[in-house]
């Protein structure tokens, strides 16, 4: 049985292939486009899904959506209702284009799948899943597990926010929501639009904001704004928020509780916007640790999935992972929009065709989440000539050996090898590496390479077997979703000066022989790289470890602030004439910035700055 999985009209859109239950391909949108969050139709990667699986789109059997509209356009209908006559400017906008475009998305949908493929009664093969359902089944059937607790957390699906499921072999259900408005990812948004940061793609900046901090507006939050309970649900005063019905997150009574203007993007970050970033943080640790040990209890459950924007939260999850209330917990890379698109296709497998649960042998079912497109060593080639690139092609061993000693020697490396990834962490097929043991490599890669804000921490990428040398954690992560604190032994001792430091002074400070991904509290956000998942960018790890001792790289995704992650040879190339890369290695091919024409790097230059 062939499935393909859309998500759409919101922002992150993707598409993903299912066939026989094996997760064949999945990609985002931006990716091919190079819009970030691109929310448009997928057709790119739907005929990428296609192609990827030797398929027409006449040949599938079903085609499943990751969220039923109308149910959406209940949940909207009722809140201005329930609101009015407040928010009728955010109505009268919103109105005309879903009754234009969204409430009717079956035809929609069909009209966009004809332009694909005409001919062919496309409505008749659509099924529509709904979304915390979609979230669910992508967290629960891609998983080790045969039972498990499945806890999804996000903004707002159609109504639910927050949902608690059981998995168990190929069933799968749903029993227990919290619903909008009352939203962990909600009360996290706000925050983000309060700390001047753009909402559904700078809530990862707040939580690498929040260790600058102290959360000293914790209880204002758990006072004012959050009625939280014992088991973790909760209900949130309103009267601070303007989501409902108005055209922003917050309003001025949030404003005058802490006591500040919301923040615009070009105004200075200061020690209050950290202590609000410590402090949301914080309670949004406390509702996630509640929930699951309120969950574990009632159910007995060994093991826990999870999905939805909020899991990515990975210090959270690293936080729930060392409650210990769960054996173990797996959490779906793609857990946002995107991640809907496989998870409305496994459901459709699974609970619409009531399929038999497939699970491999060891491990996961998302082969290291690199289901993207990949390019053979012959079309490297040609695009990279077609775009001016001046390359050395040598053997994978020496491009291995050659590309570690690079790297030891200090220099940044963009790095394109095989699938690409599917969810928003780079893991080592589109990155940009680093040494880990430099004290510069953070500011140089954040500001020469990424053009972005300096506190923003870098992620580890250290071999599976090496982890507990030098994290305090013994579980794979090959995700990027958990984090945990550099081993003491690893650590350095800081002065009494240097203690004493606070907010962003506190960048400057080594903290431990890995000082490029160890954050200011000592934690890291930890990739498990495997040979079996990844058996090139192990190779270059290890080798890196031959030459240093030190099994652990600097791993940012291969992109610039507010670009997608580069997709093709090209936008690999465009991205290292463009930044401060000081070598590329596409496939076998390797590229020194000095050794390419100097008229086209000033182009490149000019472009991003253009950009």
């Amino acid at each position: 049985m062939r499935i393909l999985g859309i998500s759409a009209f919101y922002h992150d859109s993707a598409a993903a292939l299912v066939v026989d239950g094996e997760i064949v391909a999945a990609a985002q949108e931006e990716r091919f486009t190079r819009r970030k969050h691109d929310a448009g139709f997928p057709t790119n990667a739907v005929n990428y899904c296609l192609a990827q699986g030797n398929l027409k789109l006449s040949e599938l059997d079903h085609i499943a959506f990751y969220d039923k509209p109308f149910l959406k356009f209940e949940r909207l209908l009722e809140t201005y209702v329930a609101f009015a006559p407040r928010g009728f400017r955010s109505f009268q906008m919103a109105l005309p284009l879903w009754i234009k475009e969204k409430l009717f998305q079956k035809d929609g949908l069909a009209r966009e799948l004809s332009g694909i493929e005409p001919g062919h009664d496309w409505a008749g093969k659509l099924l529509f899943a709904e979304h915390h359902l979609s979230h669910a089944a992508s967290a629960f059937y891609p998983s080790p597990f045969e039972e498990a607790l499945v806890l999804t957390l996000d903004g707002v699906g159609e109504w639910c926010t927050t949902s608690a499921g059981l998995g168990s072999g190929a069933d799968l259900a749903i029993h227990r929501e919290l619903h909008f408005p009352h939203s962990l990812g909600l009360l996290y948004s706000a925050f983000t639009y309060y700390t001047g940061f753009k909402v559904n793609s700078g809530e990862y900046k707040v939580m690498g904001l929040a260790p600058y901090g102290e959360p000293k507006y914790a209880g204002v939050i758990l006072d004012k704004l959050m009625d939280l309970k014992a088991d973790g649900s909760f209900r949130l005063d309103l009267g601070y928020f303007d989501y409902c019905t108005g055209l922003t997150m917050t309003n001025d009574k949030f404003a005058a509780l802490f006591g500040e203007p919301v923040r615009t993007p070009e105004k200075l970050l200061t020690q209050f916007h950290m202590d609000i970033a410590a402090s949301v943080q914080a309670v949004t640790e406390e509702v996630m640790l509640r929930l699951t040990r309120s969950l574990a209890g009632e159910t007995g459950a060994k093991n826990l999935c999870l999905a939805g924007g909020v899991a990515l939260n990975c210090v959270a999850n690293g936080k729930v992972l060392r409650d210990g209330r769960f054996e173990k917990i797996w959490i779906q890379p793609a857990a946002g929009d995107a991640g809907g698109a496989l998870g409305a296709a496994l459901s459709a497998y699974y609970l619409h065709a009531g399929k038999p649960r497939v699970r491999p042998a060891n491990g996961d079912s998302m082969r290291g989440a690199y289901l993207g497109p990949s390019f053979t060593q012959e079309e490297i080639e040609r695009r990279l000539e077609a775009a001016g690139a001046r390359f050395e092609t040598v053997p994978e061993a020496d491009m291995i050996a050659r590309t570690a000693a690079d790297l030891a020697a200090g220099k940044a490396v963009g790095w394109f090898q095989g699938r690409m990834e599917f969810g928003p962490r780079a893991l080592g097929a589109r990155s940009i590496l680093g040494d880990a043991r430099s004290p510069s490599m953070q500011k140089t890669l954040n500001l020469r390479v990424k053009y972005r804000e300096s506190f923003r921490p870098f992620a580890p990428s250290v071999l599976r077997e090496e982890v507990g040398r030098w994290f305090e954690l013994d579980e794979d992560s090959p995700y990027m979703l958990l984090v945990a604190d550099v081993v003491p032994e690893r650590r350095r001792a800081m002065t009494a000066v240097e203690r004493a430091l606070f907010g962003i002074d506190k960048l400057n400070v080594a903290r431990s022989e890995i000082p490029a991904v160890t954050h200011v509290d000592y934690s890291a956000r930890i990739q498990t790289v495997h040979k079996d998942t990844n058996p090139a960018y192990h190779a270059l790890i290890a080798a890196f470890q031959g030459l240093t001792s030190c099994p652990v790289l600097v791993n940012t995704s291969f992109n610039v602030r507010g670009e997608p992650i580069v997709c093709t040879p090209e936008d690999a190339f465009r991205c290292f004439m463009g930044t401060d890369i000081e070598r590329l290695v596409v496939g076998n091919c390797l590229l020194a910035k000095e050794a390419q024409d100097p008229s086209l790097k000033q182009d490149y230059k000019e472009a991003f700055e253009l950009d």
